[in-house]
C-alpha cells in the first residue's frame, strides 16, 4: 500500500506543482476580479458534478465491485462489468450535459443569486459555464477507467493524467487568448480539451495492461451492474451532501464584493497541494487494499492498514497545515504577487489560506476513514454524517461571514470538516471496525508536538528572510521550506514520533 501511496502522491505532486505554474499565470493575467471570479465559478460547476458522479459515489461503489469480480471471476467478466457501467454513465452524463447547457442561466440563478444585479458579470459566468460543462462527461469517464487501473494495482498513469489539465490551461492562455473574447474564454476551452485528452490517456493505459473495454456498447443492466447502482445511490446522496457544502459556499460568496471568489480559489488551490498529494493518494490506494483484506477475512490486517494510513496522514498534514498558517502571507506574495495580482489582493488571500490550512488534517483524515465504510459496501452511513456536516457548515457560514467575509467561508469549511472526520472515526470505533492501536495513540501527540516546534521555528525566521524582493523572494521561500523540513523531521526523531528508517524499510518490503 505504501508504494501505491507514494506513486499516486508523486504524480499528484507533479500535477500540483504544474498547477501552481498555471495559477501564477492566471493570477498575473486575470488578477482577482469579475473575470477571474467568472472563470472559477464556471470551473467549479463541472467539478462539483465530477466529484458527485465520478470520483466520489461511483468509485466508492464501483472499485470494490470491480476488484471482487477481477479477483474471483477473472479479467473477462471484470471487463464486461466495466463496459456496462461506462455505457450507462455515458448515456446518463450526456443527458445531464445537454440539459445543463440549455438551462445554465437558471442553474446559475440558483447557485449565484448575488450576481443577478450585475448582468454583464452574470452573463459571463453563464457563457463560460456552457463551455466548461461538457468537461464533466469526459472527466467522469476518466474516473471510471482510472478505477479499473487502480483495482489492477496500476496507479501511475491514472494519477498522472491530471497533468494534462494544467498543461492545457497553460497552453490555452498562450495560444487561444488572441482569438477569443477574454483570457477566461481561452481557459474555458482549454479545460474542455483537457477532459478529452485525460480520457484518451487512461483508455490507452487500460488497453496496454490487457483490461481494455468499449466505452460505449449496447446498454444492459446486469446483476453486477445493478449491485453497483444500488450501492451508488446512497453514495450519490452522500456526495451530494459534500457538494451541497460547496454550493452553499458559492451561494454566499456570490453576495460578497467582486474578488472574494478568486481569493478563496487561490487559497484553496494552495491548500489542495498537500490534500491532493496525501489525501487523494491515501483514499485511492487504501480502498482496494481494504476491499481485498475484508473479502479475504483479514480483519486484523484491515485494522492495521487503516491505522498506518491515519498515522501517515497525520505525519504529513500536521506540519503542512501549521506551515501554511504561519507563512501564509509570504507564500501568497511569492507565488502570485505580480501583474494584475497586487499587494492588496495578497492581503485578502492570505487569511483565507490560513483558514483552509486549519482544516487540512481533517480533510485528509476523511479520505483515510471513508474507505472503512466503502470497503464494507456501506455507503449510507457517510450520508447521514454528511447531512449533519452540511447543517454545521451552513450555520457556521451564516455566523462567520458577516464579520469575516470570505475568510468566514473558508473557516466554516475547515471547522465542519473536523466535525465530519470526528463523526466518521466515532462511528467506525463504536462498530469495532477501526481501533486506534498503541502505535497510533503514542505517535499522534508526538507528531503534533513536532509540527508545533517546526511552526515556532518558521515563525521565528520568516521575519528575517522577508521582506525579500524580486527573485530573492523565491530563494527566501525555498529557505523557509528547507528549514521547515529539517526542523520537522529533526523534531520527529527527537520525540520518537516518526522513524525514517522504519518508513524506508516498509517501502523496501512493499516493493
Amino acid at each position: 500500500m505504501l508504494r501505491n501511496i507514494l506513486t499516486i502522491g508523486g504524480w499528484t505532486f507533479a500535477s500540483r506543482i504544474l498547477g501552481f505554474a498555471r495559477d501564477m499565470l492566471i493570477a498575473a493575467t486575470l488578477g482577482a476580479g469579475p473575470v477571474a471570479d467568472a472563470f472559477f465559478l464556471a470551473l467549479r460547476l463541472p467539478n462539483m458534478f465530477r466529484r458527485l458522479f465520478g470520483e466520489g459515489a461511483f468509485n466508492a461503489a464501483f472499485v470494490p465491485a470491480f476488484t471482487a469480480t477481477l479477483t474471483l471471476d477473472g479479467p473477462a467478466k471484470a471487463r464486461v462489468l466495466a463496459a456496462h457501467m461506462s455505457t450507462l454513465m455515458t448515456l446518463w452524463l450526456s443527458l445531464l450535459v445537454v440539459v445543463g447547457m440549455i438551462f445554465m442561466p437558471q442553474i446559475m440563478t440558483v447557485l449565484t443569486p448575488g450576481l443577478l444585479d450585475e448582468p454583464l458579470r452574470f452573463g459571463l459566468v453563464v457563457e463560460l459555464s456552457r463551455i466548461t460543462f461538457p468537461y464533466l462527461l469526459f472527466i467522469c469517464l476518466t474516473a471510471l477507467v482510472s478505477g479499473v487501473l487502480n483495482a489492477a494495482d496500476k496507479f501511475a498513469l491514472a494519477a498522472g493524467a491530471p497533468l494534462l489539465f494544467n498543461l492545457c490551461a497553460i497552453l490555452s492562455l498562450f495560444t487561444l487568448t488572441p482569438f477569443v473574447a477574454t483570457p477566461a474564454h481561452a481557459l474555458a476551452w482549454g479545460t474542455m480539451a483537457s477532459g478529452v485528452l485525460q480520457l484518451a490517456v487512461v483508455v490507452w493505459a487500460c488497453r496496454k495492461v490487457g483490461l481494455g473495454f468499449p466505452i460505449l456498447s449496447f446498454p444492459r443492466i446486469t446483476a453486477d451492474a445493478r449491485q453497483v447502482l444500488r450501492r451508488m445511490v446512497p453514495g450519490v446522496l452522500g456526495a451530494s451532501v459534500t457538494q451541497l457544502n460547496l454550493a452553499i459556499d458559492m451561494f454566499i460568496a456570490s453576495w460578497l464584493p467582486a474578488g472574494a471568489i478568486s481569493y478563496l480559489n487561490y487559497a484553496d488551490r494552495l491548500a489542495q497541494l498537500p490534500l491532493g498529494v496525501v489525501g487523494a493518494a491515501m483514499g485511492t490506494a487504501l480502498l482496494p487494499v481494504l476491499s481485498r483484506q475484508l473479502r479475504g477475512g483479514k480483519r486484523l490486517a484491515a485494522h492495521r492498514s487503516m491505522n498506518r494510513a491515519i498515522e501517515l496522514s497525520l505525519a504529513l498534514t500536521l506540519p503542512a497545515a501549521i506551515a501554511l498558517i504561519v507563512t501564509a502571507q509570504p507564500i501568497i506574495a511569492v507565488l502570485f504577487q505580480r501583474g494584475a495580482f497586487t499587494a492588496d489582493k495578497v492581503a485578502e488571500t492570505a487569511p483565507a489560506l490560513a483558514a483552509y490550512a486549519f482544516g487540512l488534517p481533517a480533510f485528509v483524515l476523511i479520505k483515510s476513514l471513508a474507505p472503512g465504510f466503502f470497503a464494507r459496501g456501506d455507503t449510507a452511513t457517510p450520508v447521514k454524517i454528511g447531512i449533519v456536516t452540511v447543517a454545521i457548515n451552513l450555520s457556521l457560514n451564516l455566523l462567520l461571514t458577516p464579520t469575516l467575509q470570505h475568510v468566514g467561508i473558508a473557516l466554516a469549511t475547515s471547522l465542519s470538516s473536523w466535525a465530519n472526520a470526528g463523526m466518521l472515526a466515532l462511528v467506525l470505533a463504536r462498530r469495532g471496525q477501526w481501533v486506534a492501536d498503541r502505535k497510533l495513540r503514542r505517535n499522534a501527540w508526538r507528531l503534533l508536538g513536532a509540527a508545533v516546534l517546526m511552526g515556532a521555528v518558521l515563525w521565528g525566521i520568516s521575519g528575517f528572510v522577508f521582506p525579500a524582493t524580486g527573485l530573492w523572494r523565491f530563494a527566501a521561500l525555498a529557505a523557509i521550506v528547507g528549514t521547515g523540513l529539517v526542523s520537522y523531521f529533526g523534531a520527529t526523531l527527537l520525540l520518537g514520533a516518526f522513524d525514517l528508517r522504519d518508513l524506508l524499510r516498509r517501502r523496501r518490503v512493499a516493493a
